[in-house]
């Protein structure tokens, strides 16, 4: 038998191949086995430790040594890590290469994005039909998850809600017209209707499920896992908001195949680098950019601005521009803001080395 395909056949009986375990990993994994470490998929983080689902069951590991100053770098629920096969304490000693990751920039001042979930393959956007839809809401979902490289899916919650087969229909339509290239599924986790579709849909991949507090993510994950595994609690009746069941990231095997990340309540969905995310998600004004008579065009008021024309057909809807332009800009200042601090930060570093260097140089030549 050939290594490659003995390799196949072992990734194909491996003990975590229900978390996502397949020969591209393995194969990424073998420099870290030779060094007798082993191999286990990031359940939950929490404050400097993670628990890791391994071929033994799950175990506590320290991230002390892949906790970098670069939040992007630090471990987090859905990564792949090599651990310490042993001691106390266990050590996660590298994490591999992501797939993709799903980043949000975060709510402070320093312009600094935040990783909520690593080697997705399906990013859920849940959103309540227990409230009006904010659809600049699920266009700023959407852009980060076509960002992370995940395939989005929007699921509208609590569709027992909205009795009226035409109003539903109506909504759903919003959603659709506002998610090119999206699936749209409705689903009454409590009622059990539209999750067989939802899990078939999502298949025997890594799906991280995404939305504000209160919009039955929880309840939704309990009925994907046919277990109650996450507590549910009441949203309130004047806003429809909940309070924060899931206060951690935490991976959760399917019974059809593959895992669920189920995600705290998000409050603010800050976009972080995502300027292919959001020509995704309007795609339809990046269609007509081109064809504007200048190519530098801000679809604002320029002559022969094809995206304006479009308005004024009633083929691209004023909302919709208004959502483009804002994503637009946000996207862009949060990339000079943070490009600009990176720029302050090698300068810092640089300014570093050459008080080192003069510091070397006076004690070569003996003084002090």
């Amino acid at each position: 038998m050939s290594s490659s395909s003995s390799s196949a056949s072992s990734a194909s009986s491996h003990p975590l191949l229900p978390y996502g375990w397949d020969e591209d990993w393995q194969s990424q994994f073998a420099p870290y086995a030779a060094q007798g470490l082993v191999p286990g998929r990031v359940v939950r983080v929490d404050r400097g430790q993670c628990d890791v689902v391994t071929g033994d069951g799950v175990v506590r590991a320290d991230t002390a040594f892949v906790t970098p100053h670069d939040p992007l770098r630090v471990v987090c629920t859905g990564d792949w890590v090599a651990v310490d096969p042993d001691g106390n304490p266990r050590y996660a000693r590298v994490y591999l290469p992501r797939r993709t990751a799903f980043v949000r920039s975060t709510s402070s001042k320093r312009s600094e994005g935040q990783i909520l979930a690593a080697n997705v393959d399906h990013a859920v956007v849940a959103l309540s039909l227990a409230v009006e839809l904010d659809l600049g809401r699920v266009e700023r979902f959407l852009a980060l998850a076509w960002e992370s490289g995940a395939q989005p899916v929007v699921v509208l919650t609590k569709a027992d809600l909205v009795p009226d087969a035409d109003v539903l229909a109506h909504l759903v339509e919003d959603v659709v017209r506002s998610a090119p290239g999206v699936p749209v599924l409705t689903v009454s986790a409590r009622e059990g209707e539209g999750v067989d579709a939802l899990a078939a849909l999502l298949g025997r991949g890594t799906s991280v499920l995404l939305g504000a507090s209160g919009a039955g993510k929880s309840t939704l994950a309990n009925a994907l896992t046919g277990e109650d595994v996450m507590d549910v609690q009441a949203t309130r009746d004047m806003d429809g908001k909940g309070r924060h069941t899931t206060t951690t990231r935490n991976l959760l095997p399917l019974p059809g195949g593959g895992v669920l990340i189920d995600t705290p309540g998000l409050r603010g969905v800050g976009l972080w680098d995502a300027g292919h995310g959001v020509g995704q998600v309007f795609s339809e004004i990046e269609e007509l950019a081109p064809r504007c008579r200048f190519q530098d065009c801000a679809h604002e008021a320029e002559p022969g601005c094809a995206v304006l024309a479009a308005v004024d057909s009633g083929e691209l809807s004023v909302r919709r521009l208004d959502s483009y332009r804002k994503l637009v800009r946000e996207n862009q200042w949060i990339v000079a803001k943070s490009d600009a601090r990176s720029r302050a930060g090698q300068r810092k570093e640089w300014k570093r080395r050459q008080a080192t260097g003069r510091a070397a140089a006076r004690a070569k030549r003996g003084e002090w």
